[in-house]
């Protein structure tokens, strides 16, 4: 077990040389700031009711530029630019994507210019309050913004590593980086705790299935994001999905999960991580669209009950930070009520912020309808709204909104973070099955890497076959998430030129394609390593003398793979969760802390 505050001190002081903070900023490194609730009380008190309404709302914008028109925001919002609709619906809070949809990110001096011209707009209008600018940074599949800046490991690989201090330190350079670039608010890590091996939406995004795995890394994580530095140059963490995301087998952007643990299983096993993050002064909780029949036998999405978010979250646990929505664009949230409905149970509920309504002016009208029916008060506004201003003014977002675009390289992408993230990646590699003693690989001949590749990947094309092959000094030849038969005999014709063979699969439980091409290249007779590049189950359903994990496929991550089938490092990641055979999950090929290594 590391001692916490010896190794914080240590990355906070190892940081401060990097990014180049001198002795001043160091007394200003732990959060706290004297009078924050004076002064968001005299705030609010300069308040108009439509100004806090706003507040209570995070908006998605499209364009990669505060000027720039799209009519993404002329359909959504009437109006043609991301500054328009700050200036017309002065909402608390933005969020980015990399997505065809409302793409954001091109790179990070960009995405600072971006970030400015928003705050200028809402420091131009509305209540002249900076924004909160958020995005889902979480490493792995789920980023948001990718090199030139740093990149990261999912946090399942930050599982098998084992090493809290390895978490901290992600956390704190992927603060520090957001924040050069203008975003002040990361929603991350995901607390989930994925015990469930047929999650279709959590997965590899959960540190582990274990909850006391699970809440030590979650406590590191929220440590790195918000004590590693002065306020203004760390971000507020966002622990998600409360009450627990882990054990749904229906993903709640396209249904309502309906998580039937029993309220003693659900302490045991969910609530552990969210523990940690609220001991370890968490600034914000995200929300949960699932049902949870045993806490509350409503019906009703977790966020949107009374009973989970004010009778749990903010009496039994003590919770008084900021509490937002997953976003309500989800379907899970939109099966039982209207979208004009749907924030003002939330509010009900405890909910402070509001995340990506589909229908913003909707939504807004329909807590300023309430408030004025004598549904809502004022005060329970009020109550929401002091909470996101006290966020604002512990963070340092109303000290320091904007940020230096020149600077920005400097703290970035730098070698020092390249190379700290590659050494923690480094340790994360799991060896789950090497049967016929095939790695290292001594005298590896002519190797083939082919299987998964996705280059259409949503907002970052995933190239790990090119990638893995340029690293082994290797032939690739990329089969896609679904090998036709045609792909699959060019991968065979390969592998019967090649001396051993890396095949990388994701997702084998419902692609029998991918299930196809391994056993054709097994049928070759040629030494043939598999590895999971994503969620770690693939291996219980192909039978491969040979089995590696890596949890996601990015860069770092193949780098990191190479080295290791090379025998140039030795691997030392241990399974975080256990693979079962198959879909039934009785049987367990790989239990909980399988790795091996030489």
């Amino acid at each position: 077990m590391i001692r916490r505050n010896h190794a914080l001190a240590a990355l906070v002081a190892g940081l401060l040389v990097v990014t180049g903070v001198g002795a001043a900023g160091q007394a200003g490194a732990q959060p706290g700031v004297p009078g924050v609730d004076r002064q968001a009380a005299a705030l609010l008190r300069g308040m108009s009711l439509e100004e806090k309404v706003g507040q209570l709302f995070v908006a998605d914008v499209w364009g990669k530029s505060a000027d720039q028109a799209d009519p993404g925001n002329r359909t959504k919002y009437g109006v043609d630019t991301p500054a328009q609709v700050v200036e017309r619906y002065h909402p608390g809070g933005v969020i980015y994507f990399n997505n065809a949809g409302t793409d954001n990110v091109d790179d990070p001096v960009q995405v600072a210019k971006l970030s400015n011209g928003l705050q200028r707009a809402a420091l131009s209008s509305g209540a002249r309050l900076p924004l909160i600018v958020s995005i889902d940074q979480e490493g792995g599949r789920v980023t948001r913004i990718a090199a030139p800046a740093t990149e990261y490991p999912a946090n399942m690989a930050v599982g098998a590593g084992r090493s809290a201090e390895d978490a901290r330190r992600l956390a704190a350079i992927n603060g520090h980086e957001l924040r050069a670039m203008g975003i002040n608010q990361d929603f991350a890590p995901d607390a989930d705790v994925n015990s469930n091996p047929l999650n279709p939406i959590i997965g590899s995004r959960s540190f582990s299935a274990d909850p006391a795995l699970t809440g030590e890394l979650v406590a590191a994580e929220v440590e790195g994001y918000q004590d590693a530095g002065p306020a203004t140059q760390t971000v507020s963490s966002a622990a998600k999905h409360f009450p627990g995301h882990g054990d749904a087998a229906t993903d709640s952007h396209t249904g309502l999960p309906v998580i039937s643990r029993t309220e003693q299983q659900w302490r045991q096993i969910d609530l552990p991580p969210f523990q940690a993050a609220i001991k370890s002064g968490i600034d914000v909780i995200m929300t949960a669209h699932i049902t949870v029949p045993s806490l509350d036998p409503s019906g009703e999405p977790a966020t949107l009950s009374k009973p989970i978010m004010t009778g749990i979250l903010r009496n039994e646990l003590g919770y008084q930070g900021v509490v937002v929505t997953d976003s309500l664009q989800m379907a899970g949230v939109r099966q039982l009520h209207p979208d004009s409905e749907i924030p003002v149970l939330a509010l009900e509920a405890g909910v402070d912020q509001m995340l990506m309504p589909p229908d913003l002016g909707v939504a807004i009208n329909g807590v300023l309808d309430a408030v004025r029916s004598g549904r809502l008060t004022e005060q329970r506004i009020d109550q929401s709204v002091l909470r996101i201003l006290e966020l604002k003014i512990k963070r340092g977002i109303l000290a320091k909104p904007l940020v230096n675009e020149r600077a920005v390289n400097r703290t970035v992408g730098t070698p020092e973070h390249l190379a700290a993230i590659q050494q923690l990646t480094d340790r994360t590699t799991t060896v789950l099955r090497n049967d016929a003693g095939l790695l290292p690989l001594k005298n590896p001949g002519r190797i083939l890497v082919a299987g998964w590749n996705n280059p259409s990947y949503p907002g970052y094309p995933a190239e790990p076959v090119a990638t893995l092959a340029k690293e082994l000094g290797g032939t690739a030849v990329s089969t896609g998430a679904s090998p036709t038969a045609s792909q699959i005999d060019e991968a065979v014709s390969a592998a019967q030129r090649s001396d051993t063979v890396v095949v990388l699969t994701n997702g084998l439980r419902t692609s029998t394609a991918q299930q196809d091409l391994v056993r054709s290249l097994l049928a070759t007779g040629k030494p043939v390593v598999a590895v999971t590049v994503q969620e770690p189950y693939d291996p219980g359903y192909a039978d491969v003398p040979t089995w590696v994990a890596t949890y996601d496929w990015r860069d770092v991550t193949m780098r990191s793979l190479a080295m290791v089938l090379l025998g140039k490092i030795s691997p030392q990641g241990k399974l975080p969760v256990s693979i079962p055979a198959g879909s039934d999950g009785r049987t367990v090929l790989y239990p909980f802390g399988t790795g091996l290594t030489w």
